[in-house]
């Protein structure tokens, strides 16, 4: 069941730039779509998380769920948060293609205090 929470940060995402109102409706269709059952995922990776957190505070400063079908509109977001990282986003891209699940990417930027971290679920 999707949130409205999942619902505003999408719509904050379009209202900040992050993405184009276009990119915005494919991720709202994409949320709305029925799970097949509860509980245990079966099958193939549906999502994309994101996580950036201030390593002093512990806090969240970003945190992006985005449907693996999706990946595209999600290397380019997310490409602006690891780009000062030096992560190669087409490797990541190329390895969740290829079915990479579980974190993928663990980083911590001691410079700029924050730790980002993707996962595949």
């Amino acid at each position: 069941m999707v949130s409205n929470e999942e619902r505003l940060q999408i719509l904050k995402m379009i209202e900040g730039g992050q993405i184009t109102a276009e990119e915005g409706a494919k991720l709202l269709g994409a949320l709305e779509e029925p799970s097949k059952g509860e509980g245990r995922r079966e099958g193939p990776p549906r999502w994309v998380r994101v996580r950036v957190t201030d390593l002093k505070t512990g806090k969240r400063k970003v945190n992006i769920n985005l449907p693996i079908k999706l990946i595209d509109v999600g290397t380019r977001l997310g490409a602006k948060f690891a780009a000062p990282l030096d992560l190669d986003i087409e490797e990541i891209v190329r390895s969740i293609k290829e079915g990479a699940e579980g974190k993928i990417v663990d980083v911590e930027d001691e410079e700029d205090g924050e730790r980002v971290e993707i996962y595949i679920e």
